[in-house]
This record gives structure tokens, C-alpha cells and sequence, in this order.
């Protein structure tokens, strides 16, 4: 990928630039389009960046309903017009005895993992505080259907579902309009939250926040654009567009907070 490009990412994010490079090439060269495995915000709006570099090329996405979080992303020349079906994705309902057992997101996603799938072949799970729905890539459908048949010590079954079917989510997302004097990490998680900055500070140095699905504890990280910062109790929290300054040096943004 080129230097200059890069340049304008993070270093830790150089290896999926390089692998979003390859895709990009291979739609080019083979002239067909290319599937994507789901995709976090952030990682849709660096795809998304790289090939608007490209005339000749254009990204669609596609998690299963319209305002997924994670998304398949599909690569593709311009002959090429994308169908539901082309993004190859399934969703599952989860059947279990609702009456007596209570499942978590968390330990739903804690048993999919543990079974051996990638995290990236696994889109959103939904509920509507008493139903659950997964949605995966094709390609593990049929492994996840024969493999998963408990969550923890409560018997479940997967039934695919038709997305005409899909749960509308229990919790939405909320756009706010807030001025910040940085974009550190703590500060985020603070002014989203409603805490204090000693208190935003001790959650990420304890690892109980998440920066686009991976442990991050460096409570002065800098946030930056469609970065997805989750925290244990609290939610999540989306930077979703930076606005400027004020006149007294902060920073105007817009940011989606998510709340449990």
C-alpha cells in the first residue's frame, strides 16, 4: 500500500490496509467482485476510503438488517450490481427454554468463539430482551448449527430464520452533539457516560474497555473517526464525526452512544 496513504491511518492498522489493498487488487485484476468478512465501523470506513481511491471500483455493505454494526463488505467493478444473497450472510435464531434460563450477548459470543470460529465470520447478535439472533457468514452456517447446542449450562438450539424475521434490537443508538478538550479515551468514555475522568480512567486501565473489539488500557489513546469504544456495564460509545474547534480550543464532535 502506498506510504502516503498509510500515513494517515494508525500503525496497528497498516496489516488490514494491506489486506484490504490485496482485495482491492483482486476485484482489479480478475475483474469480479470480492467478499469482505464482517467488518467493525471502523474497518468499513478504512475499506471505504481505499476504494474511493478507485473510478473504476465501488463498496457495498451488508450485515443482515439495515443498522448493523457489523457488516460484510463486497468489493466490485462497475458491470456488477449487488443482491441480499451475493453478501452470503445467515441469521439464526436461538431457541431456549425462555421461561427458565437467561442468555447474555456475552456469553453467547463467548461460546461461538470458543467453538473454534473466527470473530470476524461472526456479524451482530440481537435481542429484544426475551428473543436472540445471530447473524454469521454462509460458510460457518452450517458448522455453527451442528456445534452449538448450549450456551453455558442452558440448551439451545439454532433455527435459521428468514431477515424478514429479524429482531428490531432491544437498545438503539443515540446521536449527541458535545464539545471535548481531547479525544482521549477516558475523556470519551466520560463525557458519553455521564462519569468522572478518574473514573473513565480506572475502567480502561483495568482492561474492561474495548477499542474496536480488541482490549485496549491506555486511557490517553486517541479516539478518532467510526471508532467503537464498548464498556463493560455502561454500553458503547461511536465517534462519529469530528466538527471542528471552538474558539476556545475544544473540539466539536458528534458521537453515538449506545447504553445497557
Amino acid at each position: 500500500m502506498d506510504k502516503n496513504i498509510e500515513q494517515h491511518f494508525r500503525k496497528e492498522e497498516v496489516p488490514f490496509i494491506d489486506s484490504c489493498a490485496d482485495l482491492i487488487d483482486e476485484s482489479i485484476n480478475q475483474y469480479r467482485p470480492i467478499l469482505t468478512k464482517f467488518l467493525n465501523p471502523r474497518q468499513v470506513y478504512i475499506l471505504t476510503t481505499l476504494v474511493n481511491r478507485h473510478s473504476d471500483l465501488s463498496v457495498a455493505f451488508f450485515g443482515g438488517y439495515p443498522n448493523s454494526e457489523m457488516k460484510r463488505g463486497l468489493i466490485y467493478p462497475e458491470y456488477f450490481e449487488p443482491s441480499e444473497d451475493d453478501y452470503q450472510v445467515k441469521l439464526f435464531e436461538i431457541r431456549y427454554p425462555v421461561k427458565f434460563s437467561k442468555l447474555r450477548h456475552s456469553k453467547i459470543l463467548g461460546t461461538l468463539l470458543g467453538s473454534g470460529v473466527e470473530r470476524s465470520t461472526i456479524g451482530d447478535i440481537l435481542t429484544d430482551g426475551s428473543r436472540w439472533q445471530l447473524l454469521c457468514t454462509r460458510e460457518i452456517a452450517d458448522f455453527l448449527k451442528m456445534q452449538i447446542s448450549s450456551i453455558g449450562k442452558i440448551k439451545v438450539s439454532l433455527i435459521e430464520t428468514e431477515f424478514s424475521d429479524v429482531i428490531t434490537p432491544e437498545n438503539e443508538w443515540r446521536d449527541e452533539s458535545t464539545t471535548l478538550s481531547s479525544f482521549r479515551m477516558d475523556n470519551l468514555i466520560s463525557e458519553g457516560f455521564n462519569i468522572s475522568r478518574n473514573d473513565a480512567k480506572e475502567l480502561v486501565s483495568h482492561q474492561k474497555v474495548h477499542l474496536n473489539w480488541a482490549v485496549n488500557s491506555r486511557p490517553d489513546y486517541e479516539i478518532t473517526t467510526h471508532d467503537v469504544v464498548s464498556v463493560r456495564r455502561f454500553g458503547r460509545i461511536r465517534l462519529k464525526r469530528q466538527e471542528g474547534q471552538t474558539k476556545k480550543g475544544k473540539y466539536r464532535a458528534i458521537i453515538s452512544v449506545l447504553k445497557k
